[in-house]
């Protein structure tokens, strides 16, 4: 596994938690998984990531997007 994979896998579990965690306690939780789309969509512009600089830490290799 790869950063860019990693970082798909990562966003994809917040988004189904906050929105599980939305559904079933509040539905503040909702602001996660705008926090997420938003992250996500500012890191298609700029290639600037803090979960990919986090995994790149522990050591995943790089990939296309994120080096």
């Amino acid at each position: 596994m790869n950063i860019d994979r990693a970082v798909f896998a990562f966003a994809g579990v917040v988004i189904l938690a906050s929105l599980a965690l939305g559904y079933f306690v509040s539905p503040y939780w909702f602001l996660l998984t705008a926090f997420a789309g938003l992250n996500m969509f500012q890191a298609a512009f700029t290639g600037f990531c803090p979960a990919a600089m986090i995994f790149k830490v522990f050591g995943i290799k790089s990939g296309c997007a994120f080096k």
